[in-house]
């Protein structure tokens, strides 16, 4: 027995030379603290995927509960729900309407000119000629109309669609004609086309808009 040999050991356990017996450490305890640690580990996330859904799901409500709570809810109609529409508007044909054309501007034959256009559209053509020296050469704008103040707003509002731009004026005539003043920014009327579409926007008002629904 070598002098290395511990006491009681020999046999297999028997220390010669430099050789000594390799004492290698348990690996069941490391093998079942990883086995613990993963299994806490996959518990950790299934529980935090359980915490989101429940987030989404409860978000989901709140927000169909704050929109029925915008949207508040009224008593059942019976039948479609169709937008009111407006009754047509009766206006005054231009056959009914007297315009006396007049010319503001240093324009020569203005006034003719437009008066004959607008008596081919169907208005009745009364005074032809320059503007009185209050307007002449005074009115910067496209055209003032002038009437009584009793004349039906509808005539205004049917000449008003021959030419864009002009404004409305009162004085003390009682007559129902109207005078058109041509100023110095009118270059010229209405096409047709477009004054019978202003015309019948007019005679026929679009609907108002239909509530919002919820």
């Amino acid at each position: 027995m070598s002098m290395l040999t511990p006491p009681g050991m020999g046999g297999k356990y028997r220390v010669t030379g430099a050789a000594f017996p390799r004492m290698s450490r348990p690996r069941r305890r490391r093998r079942i603290i990883l086995a613990l640690f993963g299994s806490a580990l996959v518990l950790a996330l299934l529980g935090y995927g359980a915490l989101q859904l429940i987030d989404v799901f409860r978000g989901d409500t709140k927000h169909k509960t704050a929109a029925a709570k915008d949207c508040p809810t009224g008593a059942p109609k019976a039948g479609p729900a169709a937008a009111p529409s407006k009754p047509a508007v009766v206006l005054p044909q231009p056959g009914q309407i007297t315009v006396n054309v007049y010319n503001a501007t240093p324009r020569a034959g203005l006034a003719k000119a437009v008066g004959d256009e607008l008596k081919k559209r169907g208005f009745v053509i009364g005074q032809v000629g320059n503007a009185p020296a209050d307007f002449d050469k005074k009115v910067p704008g496209t055209g003032i109309m002038l009437g009584s103040p009793t004349t039906d707003k509808a005539a205004y509002a049917v000449l008003g669609t021959q030419l864009a731009g002009m404004t409305q004026h009162t004085d003390t005539r009682e007559g129902p004609d109207i005078d058109l003043i041509l100023g110095d920014a009118f270059k010229e009327l209405s096409t047709k086309a477009d004054a019978d579409k202003a015309l019948a926007v007019l005679a026929n008002p679009e609907p108002a808009p239909a509530a919002k629904k919820c």
